[in-house]
């Protein structure tokens, strides 16, 4: 019986994402989103940013900096790891372009719909990660602008959908595992390294 029950919910669930995917895909195409959304999701476009972070953080904060860098490279490829690992390993869930029930009514936006399982979106987990990261140890630097990071999250993680290669419960899941590994290691950073404004600690 449980499984019966358990079975069945997995299933509606599954309905549920497909409908909302559908409704996110096709029913909000436009031709702004059209050309947006694919430079969104685009990780090279944000390169520079991420560059300018690192070199931000060494120039204003030096030895702390340089530190605060190393961890930002590692919250990622801790997200990235454990989205294939943990998830994508684990999890063989079609992307909707590639799914038998759902390719044809796709609207694949980018070049080609890439195999591998659409479960987790790593580009969700990658990015709240660092979105995470820098408000947990930038908050006392840029109280006013730390958050912004989420919303740039969130716009990659819509992306996803909109081009056509994840659902959406793909990029809710992604961005809980992500802020999860942004928060343990803004934490660890905080604990060592952390960062304000006026610094007057001993260089680490």
């Amino acid at each position: 019986m449980f499984y019966l029950l358990q079975s069945g919910l997995l299933q509606r669930l599954d309905e549920w994402d497909k409908w909302l995917f559908l409704k996110v895909n096709n029913g909000m195409s436009n031709p702004f989103f059209d050309n947006l959304m694919p430079f969104m999701r685009n990780g090279m476009n944000w390169a520079p940013l991420y560059l300018f972070l690192g070199i931000f953080a060494i120039i204003n904060f030096r030895s702390r900096g340089a530190w605060w860098s190393l961890f930002f490279v590692a919250t990622v490829a801790l997200a990235d790891l454990g989205g294939n690992n943990l998830f994508k390993q684990n999890f063989h869930r079609p992307r909707p372009c590639l799914a038998p029930d759902l390719a044809l009514q796709v609207r694949l936006l980018i070049n080609q719909c890439t195999g591998g399982s659409s479960f987790i979106s790593n580009h969700a987990a990658n990015h709240f990660a660092m979105a995470t990261f820098f408000f947990i140890t930038f908050r006392d630097v840029l109280p006013k602008w730390a958050w912004i990071g989420f919303v740039w999250a969130a716009l990659i993680a819509f992306a996803q959908v909109y081009v056509g290669i994840h659902y959406p419960f793909d990029v809710l899941a992604g961005a809980l595992f992500g802020s999860l590994v942004g928060l343990l290691t803004g934490r660890l950073f905080n604990k060592r390294y952390r960062i304000a404004i006026f610094d007057h600690q001993p260089e680490a």
